[in-house]
């Protein structure tokens, strides 16, 4: 825990004036508490006896005193509110900023395990309450340690045996509010769990709206989303019956502190021991002791609830990315493309079965490879090694005589261009989807782009051309258009190898022709591997690998495969027949 407050309080560290200056106020703000209830005292005690025009006179002086002592606590409140707050959203936008960016350098390995709610969870209710705690947390601590600290000082100098019977309370509301601490912390971890698990089955309805809704099948998400409900309501009623435990007990003790003080204090004004202006004073002060009491409780509420986030934030922060760029990684421009393959195998870490096996391949620089098999065998995977979204178990993959480990994996990326089945477009235009290849490109560069994706004329025919609103993930274009546009992006990024990801395997005949020259024209002079389902798009690969869970078992043409009367050619009859 110590480790993890030292990392909290680091966030601070950009912000040191406005958080000193936020203290200052506090500190200001509660010495005015503490000043106004000593100058009623003074008057009741004192300034009653003067002579009437003295007296007057003392008490418009004071209540000016005070008007001011009130204007500045308005001031001090005010700047605590406004520049605290400001603070602490500048705090959470830095660890936005520090979170969202180790979510772009976690790998394909960290994201096929997890849901986007969940982390969408972290990046937003999370971080909320982690700002609120660093902004409210320091200086309620501050302002309610002044104020009991001071109002406790004050009444043992007014009277002490009271001050005595005040503060025998605070022992036991002290072992109270640990007690119950340690049980809110761990009904506020569950709740966090529950409202990331709601989340992430929202989002995987809302994403599959179209599907549900094809099925007809709104009921069934309903009954999905009510358990997830009804389950958060579950751990919300745990943590609210120990959050109303806490704050009666509490509360019901801040209440006896007055009445005990009160009863006591009655007694020993009969006794002749305390003037009825000293027991005023120290009823006012009772109220300046226990509302700073009240503030401590919220604060430890807050602190549970912030902190219980900030372990969920740290989580993320600790997974280091699986692949990353070795001490010794070189930069590198455009490469030509050759690549080899030497005794690659590959299995997720949590299957003990591989996914390849010792494959050995070599492909000369500007060569059309196409992969086919039966699915399940490792095509995508194989070709997802090359920009290294996954990392090798054993063996090596070289481009240019060069272990992929040792090329910068910003310059190996930017390299490789990736047309898959399901293309992902972003909200937005057309001009900015096509621009996301190369984003400081021109909107000449762009419009070319799309000519040689042949894309440019179905653009055109929108009203607002490039920049016509696609919608979410491009809803609002056919497949075909969609793929164009992916290659378009790939043609504008202009990298040295491709990689065909069964890029026309959802398409109609139609749009698949016209996809399949867009994806030819870019293939002119790079390095691509196809990942072909229908085998008709890759009649004219120089070089087709067969590929099964034996690896790569037969080579050649499409015309040397199907004399072989192997794999190829029972795949080739069973597309045809």
């Amino acid at each position: 825990m110590k480790e993890n407050l030292k990392k909290l309080i680091g966030y601070y560290k950009p912000y040191k004036a406005l958080f000193f200056s936020d203290m200052f106020f506090a500190i200001i703000g509660a010495a005015v508490t503490l000043v106004i209830p000593l100058i009623v005292r003074y008057i009741t005690n004192d300034v009653i006896h003067y002579s009437h025009d003295k007296a007057l006179h003392t008490v418009l002086m004071l209540g000016l005193a005070m008007l001011g002592l009130v204007l500045i606590e308005m001031f001090c409140n005010f700047y605590i509110a406004y520049f605290g707050h400001i603070m602490g959203a500048k705090i959470e936008a830095n660890m936005r900023r520090d979170i969202f960016g180790h979510y772009t350098k976690l790998t394909f390995a960290f994201y096929d395990n997890q849901k986007v709610g969940s982390l969408l969870s972290r990046i937003t209710s999370d971080l909320f309450d982690i700002s609120e705690l660093l902004h409210h947390g320091p200086e309620d601590l501050v302002i309610s340690v002044i104020k009991i600290i001071g109002s406790f000082i004050i009444l043992l100098l007014v009277n002490v045996k009271l001050a005595l019977v005040a503060f025998a309370f605070i022992p036991i509301m002290a072992i109270y509010a640990f007690y119950y601490n340690g049980k809110m912390k761990s009904a506020f971890r569950r709740n966090r769990e529950r409202i990331s698990e709601i989340n992430s089955q929202i989002e995987d309805s809302l994403s599959g709206i179209r599907v549900v809704k094809s099925f007809a099948n709104e009921k069934v998400e309903m009954k999905k989303f009510k358990a997830g409900n009804d389950h958060f309501v579950e751990a919300k009623k745990l943590s609210y019956k120990y959050m109303g435990i806490y704050h009666s007990g509490l509360g019901a003790m801040s209440t006896l502190i007055t009445v005990a003080v009160l009863v006591v204090g009655v007694f020993f004004m009969i006794q002749g021991q305390v003037e009825v202006t000293d027991l005023i004073t120290f009823l006012l002060y009772i109220n300046n002791f226990t509302e700073p009491v009240k503030k401590l409780v919220n604060f430890t509420e807050q602190f549970q609830n912030g902190y219980s986030g900030f372990e969920r934030f740290l989580e993320i922060l600790a997974i280091a990315p699986d692949i990353k760029d070795r001490e010794e990684a070189v930069s590198v421009e455009m490469l030509k493309g050759e690549i080899e393959f030497k005794d690659v195998s590959f299995q997720y870490e949590e299957k003990n079965e591989k996914v390849l096996s010792h494959i050995n391949l070599q492909v000369k620089a500007g060569e059309y490879v196409a992969l086919v098999g039966p699915s399940g065998v490792g095509k995508t995977t194989l070709c997802s090694l090359i920009p290294r979204f996954y990392e090798v178990s054993k063996g090596k993959i070289l481009i240019d005589h060069m272990d992929i480990r040792d090329i910068k994996l910003k310059d190996l990326r930017e390299n490789i261009g990736i047309v898959q089945q399901d293309v992902y477009l972003f909200a937005g235009t057309i001009m900015d989807n096509i621009r996301y290849g190369k984003y400081d490109a021109t909107d000449e560069e762009v419009i070319r782009a799309a000519k040689n994706a042949n894309a440019h004329e179905f653009i055109m025919s929108f009203p607002e051309g490039y920049n016509t609103d696609i919608g979410q993930r491009g809803v609002k274009l056919s497949g075909g258009q969609k793929q164009r546009l992916s290659i378009a992006r790939v043609f504008l990024k202009n990298p040295s190898i491709l990689i065909f990801d069964e890029a026309t395997s959802a398409l109609d005949n139609e749009s698949e022709n016209v996809v399949q020259k867009s994806m030819e024209g870019l293939a002119e002079n790079r390095t691509t591997f196809v990942i072909a389902h229908r085998l008709s798009t890759i009649r004219n690969a120089k070089k087709i690998l067969v590929l099964t869970e034996r690896g790569i078992v037969e080579e050649g043409t499409h015309e040397e495969l199907l004399q072989e009367n192997g794999v190829y050619e029972s795949l080739y009859h069973r597309n045809f027949n």
